[in-house]
């Protein structure tokens, strides 16, 4: 049975997206067989896939009973449109609704080692449905001077799922995102959460660079889109595999072996 990763955000534009399709392809390339769910009607993570905007089905017919979410699967994603937001409305008058999503990748959490789930950036029914579908959750913490309160804000959210729908739940890491590490701003706010979550602050931190929107508007992963670039992701695939502990080392071991390949060899 695949662990279930929810990556969420207290508000949009703090990278989210690009964790979720850039950590999938460093599981991915460790070995590891992982599917991505696109939780944001914005459908931003479809379109980093490369899934054409008209496909079919998506999250929006799974969650609203019309489809398996096995058939819904389109290049390692499930996908998602405008079409989501429609589902969640109905959502909302259903009973048993936040569970909707646990119980439709019971099937596919067979069939995969990991699922990614980006959430949208607003803390509503379909961030809690991914909640409570999750095993661990990663918040993703922008560089700048409300993130803090945001990821506590956050943190409040994981602990009503906890308390109420998903006991199991537990926080993998905070993730400091988009920051440039050279201001003292960046500096200052990655100590401040540090002080919050301690040893659940991720030692790596994902640098601020053009390189990451353009990857995206291609529709490639930074892995592909350009390499050496994807160091930070690399060692964030480690972080979060010595974090899941899997019994099978080989997929630390390849992760370690990317970030060698990867990393500026010494002059």
């Amino acid at each position: 049975m695949a662990i279930t990763i929810a990556i969420l955000s207290q508000k949009g534009g703090t990278g989210k997206t690009t964790v979720t399709r850039s950590l999938a392809e460093g599981l991915t390339r460790s070995g590891i067989n992982t599917l991505a769910i696109d939780g944001d009607p914005q459908g931003n993570l479809s379109e980093y896939f490369g899934v054409p905007a008209d496909a079919y089905p998506t999250l929006g017919e799974v969650l609203a009973g019309q489809e398996k979410a096995v058939d819904a699967i389109h290049n390692g994603v499930i996908p998602a449109n405008l079409g989501l937001a429609e589902a969640e409305l109905m959502l909302a008058g259903k009973i048993g609704r936040e569970l909707t999503l646990r119980n439709a990748l019971r099937e596919p959490k067979r069939r995969y080692d990991i699922v990614l789930i980006d959430c949208p950036p607003t803390l509503g029914l379909l961030t809690v449905n991914a909640l409570v579908a999750a095993d661990w959750a990663i918040l993703s913490s922008e560089a700048e001077h409300f993130s803090e309160q945001g990821a506590e804000q956050a943190m409040e959210v994981i602990g009503l799922a906890r308390e109420n729908l998903n006991p199991e739940l537990e926080l993998l890491g905070v993730l400091l995102n988009i920051a440039d590490m050279r201001t003292k701003h960046a500096k200052a706010t990655l100590e401040m959460l540090k002080e919050s979550f301690g040893d659940k602050v991720f030692k790596t931190v994902i640098k601020r660079s053009i390189v990451y929107p353009e990857s995206a508007r291609a529709g490639k992963p930074i892995f592909e889109f350009q390499k050496r670039k994807a160091l930070d992701y690399a060692k964030l695939t480690v972080e979060v595999l010595e974090r899941l502990d899997l019994p099978d080392g080989k997929p630390l071991e390849a992760a370690r072996k990317l970030v060698t390949e990867i990393e500026p060899k010494p002059r």
